[in-house]
């Protein structure tokens, strides 16, 4: 039977909801995706019914909330693969995530001389926290280029590969251009220098399962909230040795061994990196987003998102003025464009007012933007939930916002 979007739509209580323009049509899943009913009602029943502090108490309630924290960990590091030897610690989100690795990481291993690859792709949580580490270390940034279709030049990252390649951060799928990279190629490109291999995976972790358990990676980084979980929860999953090794985050409760004033001695990976009170509820909703996700049929799911992109790609490329920022044969459903001399939040304006929400700006890709040539971009992302005829009312909505702007 073919994936049924419309059906699955009744799993999201507010793609019900009525925008000021008509029925909501969300094309905004790359900055946050929308929660199924089954992901809000477990975080309330939490608060309902199990809310405690963890791993400090003895009582009942703490007891609850331990083991439903601790079967989110289990159900997060096996939706994305990770095999022995790894470690779930939950972060606030991605771009905490990528700060860990950069500053726990870099700050302490890293010396003048080292060199750190990046991408033109990445999303600034991607650069600059690799800037300010380089600045306090010494180290140097390299940038590997991308081809005019949008993906990632290959001989470039390989040209910039040496001994001094310490670590190669890379985004698995540009949260611009939608292009996907391939990170197994990418992980042996790592190795060959002895380089570690940081991945960050917001944008891919709810479209591209597959190449995330196939890549050979030392970090990656996923946010809840990109695959139908709350927001303010995400994950680093990397390897338990190499977080072990690295400084710590932060201070305080629950990632102790043991404290004197002659010092303190820290609990191993995962504890070590959660200081405080973690986002119990949060990270229950998370997994409980993952078991949602694993109860469709994904492949399905993949080849519907296919299509849309397809109708989207089409729709779009055949308005005149627009020109569509990325063409890679293999992207995740973002199409972004830019129309000149028209400035990309009139355009966001314009498609709001018909209750179609997209977003507008540099998408915290100014470095991209750059190289591309733009000020900024609108961006239509979709997902599963979305619809051949929400793409078609799109397209004509998106049509006359563009003559009205331009003429």
């Amino acid at each position: 039977m073919a994936f049924d979007a419309h059906k699955i739509r009744e799993d999201f209580p507010i793609l019900s909801y009525r925008a000021e323009g008509g029925p909501l049509v969300y094309f905004d899943n790359a900055a946050s995706a929308q929660k199924p009913a089954a992901v809000i009602d477990c975080e309330a029943d939490f608060y309902r019914s199990k809310y405690s502090n963890i791993h400090r108490s003895a009582h009942e309630l703490s007891r609850k909330a331990t083991v439903a924290f601790e079967a989110a960990r289990k159900t997060v590091g096996e939706f994305f693969g990770a095999p022995e030897g790894y470690s779930t610690v939950f972060t606030r989100g991605s771009t905490e995530s990528l700060n860990i690795v950069a500053f726990c990481y870099g700050g302490k291993f890293l010396k003048a001389g080292d060199e750190i690859i990046l991408s033109q792709m990445e999303h600034h949580a991607n650069i600059v926290p690799w800037q300010e580490v380089a600045r306090r270390t010494g180290a140097a940034i390299r940038v590997a280029d991308i081809l005019p279709d949008g993906s990632l030049d290959m001989d470039s990252l390989r040209s910039l590969v040496s001994a001094r390649t310490k670590i190669i951060s890379i985004c698995h799928a540009s949260n611009v251009l939608g292009t996907v990279n391939d990170i197994a190629e990418i992980s042996k490109i790592a190795r060959s220098s002895g380089a570690l291999f940081n991945v960050d995976c917001a944008q891919s972790a709810p479209h591209c399962l597959d190449d995330l358990r196939a890549a050979d990676c030392d970090f990656i980084s996923v946010s809840a909230h990109k695959c139908f979980g709350p927001g303010g929860v995400g994950a680093l999953i990397g390897r338990t040795g190499i977080l072990n090794s690295m400084d710590i985050w932060m201070g305080g409760g629950d990632m102790i061994e043991s404290v004197s004033w002659g010092g303190t001695t820290y609990r191993t990976a995962p504890e070590k990196f959660e200081a405080g009170t973690p986002n119990i509820a949060g990270a229950a909703a998370f997994a409980r987003a993952l078991e949602y996700l694993k109860s469709l049929d994904l492949e399905g799911a993949k080849l519907h998102e296919a299509a849309l992109l397809k109708r989207l790609s089409e729709g779009i490329g055949q308005i005149r003025g627009l020109r569509i920022l990325g063409v890679a044969e293999r992207k995740t459903p973002i199409v972004s464009f830019a129309c000149e001399g028209v400035h990309p939040n009139d355009i966001s304006t314009m498609l709001d007012a018909s209750g179609i929400a997209v977003r507008s700006g540099h998408h915290c890709a100014e470095p991209l933007m750059d190289r591309l040539g733009v000020k900024g971009s609108c961006r239509a992302s979709l997902a599963f939930y979305n619809t051949i005829e929400e793409v078609d009312f799109f397209i004509e909505k998106l049509k006359k916002a563009i003559h009205f702007l331009r003429f």
